[in-house]
């Protein structure tokens, strides 16, 4: 039986500025607030399907910036999927990716928004669309980033005395390196055996500097450092892991399945931050999960500090995952100050736990995201001009 199409009426953009709960500081920038680009999908059959496209510091990280995913979709994407079948997401987006090169957080929001549709038009969770939940939980580290020793000691502490959180990753990279190690072994050695604890340096170390760097936090029980070096030097990445202190973990050199088969190929990375805005939407990243797996390459599910739409939309990605050895990192919605959904995520006993209703299985507070939203957006619908 043929199922009857769906037309696709409406395509709205949002952007919410939220502030957070204190400054999160990176090696690329130090956000206070962050803007979440949120989609909304209006099919003819009354389903609204939702999605999630954010980035981090403006154009601090990357080539995508809150504003700029907004007018690509408002101007190039949204158009193209006007009237379109909304029960064909596949077919949707390989015409997008067919017209349009690059913005994988602009694609990432709308195939989300349209795989959210499909499912709750089925009656489905969205993991149910990528094979099914493997676990109905996934474990949740905390990044300490005020850059205060004593701050991120506290921090942690709380966090563990709350059952939110026992993995920790620390942002390094803005200081001198010696500095920075000092920093890490001062949090580790506080938490002692009650707590893990991970780097992410964002690219800002030297080669040389991580080849000093690492035994010294190799040695003070550091568990995986994340993108010591610059992105583009993967044979540089190759060399690290070879010296076999800590594992290192792949991110910023990672943007989707080419990348995926290039670092598995060069075996220059013993882990892969899975981030389904990175990958260009979550088919891209079940095939950077595939090709980790394949190559025997441990998997984390990495985040881009997205509010409760993204965050749940990774999870029921990864709840899917054979194997996810090194947990997850989505805690973007306890960053923020304001709750935009009308029921929280549930986050206990370390773990983000998913829902069970059909799509992302969450509800959106719409009064809320109205007094939060930014005053220039725009709805693109049939006939529009």
């Amino acid at each position: 039986m043929i199922a009857t199409p769906v037309k696709i009426q409406a395509v709205e953009t949002i952007l919410v500025d939220v502030p957070t709960i204190r400054p999160h500081r990176l090696s690329v920038a130090t956000m206070n607030c962050q803007t979440l680009v949120l989609v909304r999908i209006q099919c003819a059959d009354g389903i609204v399907g939702v999605g999630e496209g954010t980035t981090i510091g403006g154009l601090a990280y990357g080539e995508e910036s809150p504003e700029s995913i907004k007018v690509n979709i408002d101007t190039y994407f949204a158009p193209r999927l006007m009237g379109r079948d909304a029960t064909r997401p596949g077919a949707a987006m390989a015409e997008l990716h067919t017209l349009f090169q690059g913005n994988r957080f602009a694609k990432c929001a709308l195939e989300t928004a349209l795989f959210d549709a499909q499912a709750q038009r089925l009656g489905v969770p969205l993991s149910e669309l990528f094979g099914g939940r493997v676990r109905d939980s996934v474990e949740v580290a905390w990044t300490l980033a005020s850059g205060d020793t004593a701050r991120d000691i506290e921090e942690a502490r709380g966090a563990l005395e709350s059952r939110r959180h026992r993995v920790f990753k620390l942002k390094i990279g803005l200081r001198e390196v010696a500095d920075d190690v000092a920093h890490v072994i001062a949090i580790k050695e506080a938490l002692g055996e009650r707590g893990e604890v991970r780097v992410d340096v964002n690219q800002a170390w030297r080669e040389s500097d991580a080849i000093w760097a690492l035994p010294r936090l190799a040695g003070a029980g550091i568990t995986l450092v994340e993108q010591p070096i610059h992105a583009h030097n993967k044979a540089g990445l190759k060399r690290l892991s070879a010296l076999a202190c800590a594992p290192i973990m792949a991110d910023e050199a990672l943007h989707g399945p080419a990348d995926a088969f290039e670092l598995a190929s060069l075996r220059a990375a013993d882990v892969f931050a899975i981030k389904i805005a990175q990958s260009g939407g979550l088919s891209g990243a079940g095939s950077v999960a595939a090709i980790a797996l394949a190559a025997q390459i441990d998997l984390y599910g990495g985040t881009m500090l997205e509010g409760a739409i993204g965050t749940i939309a990774s999870a029921q990605l990864f709840s899917t995952f054979a194997s996810l050895k090194w947990g997850t990192e989505l805690f973007g919605p306890l960053l923020l100050t304001e709750e935009i959904l009308t029921e929280p995520l549930r986050y206990q006993d370390f773990a983000l736990h998913l829902p069970d209703g059909p799509g992302l299985g969450v509800t959106l507070d719409w009064e809320k995201i109205g007094r939060l939203r930014r005053d220039a957006t725009k709805s693109v619908s049939i006939g529009a001009s």
